[in-house]
């Protein structure tokens, strides 16, 4: 079993807080194990609740849709809204109220909740009920982050759960750490991913989740979109992360290389489709001296390297541009909100102006990432590494300009022990990095 103690602990903090515990994530993250396993563990081991007082529902579960079924037998479980076959809400809360009747308090654990008719109304009204702690999963667009606090009228306590991290993975299986890595970066941190007897196995459950999984969700989402086309914007993204895009980008990729025409617009509807079903990230970059948001062009970086080389068929890949993702998906699980950084100077030319003074033109060099959680705030660039002064100074140029007190660290996966530049700039590998959570603060 893998650990996620972090985000049980953030489940222990919201613990009877009166909200509504919301666990958001990609599809089969491990948002159902978190909550159905893991904290329930907790609260029958640490808590001592007993096990009659915690309620679980999966709405995707044909058991306990029959449980339901049997429940009331003359009043339908289900009902077609809007063409979506939805669990009834009354039947449901009928089915909880009689189930909560004994003193004490009770735990709902509601998972796929999106399934429930009504099921914001639902969850809002078990809020007026002094005995019910809530805790529900969804995997639906409605559950951004956005759009929670709306959703719930400000009752609402978002837990976004990211694919394994490295440190994750790595305390769930017995390999060399090194070893750990290169299978983390090719595969990634979806846990049925990960648990596969073999690399066949893995590529297959990560083909088949793309493809069975994602693909068919955004289809029963958006039914007049072209399969064709919303299948081809995500693999040309996922051939270019980390690389400045924008919608345009993608629409002459489709002219030059299919010779196939796909409108920006519809792009810009792919592109947020894609992050309502948390695929991919998008990221704006920030200038770093004017501290304005530039909006174009912007960088995507996906929810998991694994899924990521999955829609590519596992074909070679820029090693560079997978580290770059996962010390940006890294960083996210440390809490930090992450841009990418833009840096303007201006440099000396060779040429004079007419008062035989040097002439010097404005540039712009890009931070990998700007990390900022409350007051700190680190300035990230990433390698695969540095064995020449050349490399050495297009790293190290932007973080130079940069005039504030704030760290700058270089992250590079082939380097040494961690140690600070002359210049002041801690410089660590990709594995120390990863291993330790406070690795930024050495």
């Amino acid at each position: 079993m893998f650990n996620r103690d972090l985000y049980l602990n953030k489940l222990i903090e919201g613990q009877n807080n009166k909200l509504v515990k919301v666990i958001t994530g990609i599809r089969r993250c491990g948002k159902s194990f978190l909550l159905n396993d893991i904290f329930y563990n907790y609260l029958i081991k640490e808590n001592n609740i007993n096990p009659k007082h915690i309620i679980r529902f999966a709405f995707d579960n044909e058991k306990d849709i029959m449980r339901l079924d049997s429940y009331l037998p003359d009043k339908p479980t289900t009902k077609k809204v809007r063409g979506q076959l939805l669990i009834d809400s009354r039947k449901f809360l009928s089915y909880i109220d009689d189930n909560t009747k004994e003193d004490g308090f009770y735990y709902l654990l509601l998972d796929e909740i999106q399934n429930l008719e009504n099921f914001v109304r639902v969850l809002n009204s078990f809020l007026y009920k002094d005995n019910l702690d809530v805790y529900v999963t969804g995997s639906n667009s409605r559950f951004l982050s956005s759009e929670v606090d709306t959703e719930f009228g400000g009752r609402g306590y978002r837990i976004h759960l990211l694919p394994l991290s490295f440190n994750e993975y790595l305390q769930g299986v017995d390999i060399d750490k090194r070893d750990a890595l290169d299978e983390y970066v090719r595969y990634g941190g979806i846990p049925l991913v990960q648990l596969q007897s073999s690399d066949v196995n893995k590529v297959d459950r990560a083909v088949s989740i793309v493809k069975e999984t994602y693909f068919k969700d955004l289809m029963q989402r958006h039914p007049t979109a072209s399969k064709d086309n919303l299948e081809e914007t995500l693999w040309v993204i996922a051939s270019i992360i980390s690389a400045p895009i924008n919608p345009t980008r993608i629409e002459n990729t489709f002219k030059s290389n299919y010779h196939l025409t796909v409108m920006d617009d519809t792009i810009k509807d792919y592109i947020k489709w894609f992050e309502e079903a948390y695929l991919i990230n998008k990221v704006l970059r920030y200038d770093v001296k004017g501290r304005i948001y530039i909006g174009t062009p912007f960088k995507i970086f996906f929810e998991d390297v694994g899924i990521r080389n999955a829609i590519l068929n596992f074909r070679d890949a820029d090693e560079t541009d997978l580290i770059e993702n996962i010390v940006y998906n890294e960083l996210r699980y440390r809490g930090f909100s992450v841009d990418v950084g833009s840096v303007k100077f201006y440099s000396k030319t060779d040429r004079l102006d007419k008062n035989n003074k040097p002439i010097y033109i404005e540039k712009e060099t890009e931070v990998d990432f700007v990390a900022t959680k409350g007051s700190k705030k680190y300035y990230v660039q990433v390698a695969l590494e540095i064995n020449d002064e050349e490399k050495k100074e297009q790293e190290y140029r932007s973080l130079r300009n940069i005039n504030d007190s704030f760290k700058k660290v270089i992250i590079v996966k082939n380097d040494s022990k961690p140690f600070y530049t002359s210049e002041g700039f801690l410089r660590i590998n990709l594995l120390d990095f990863l291993m330790n959570i406070n690795s930024l603060d050495l």
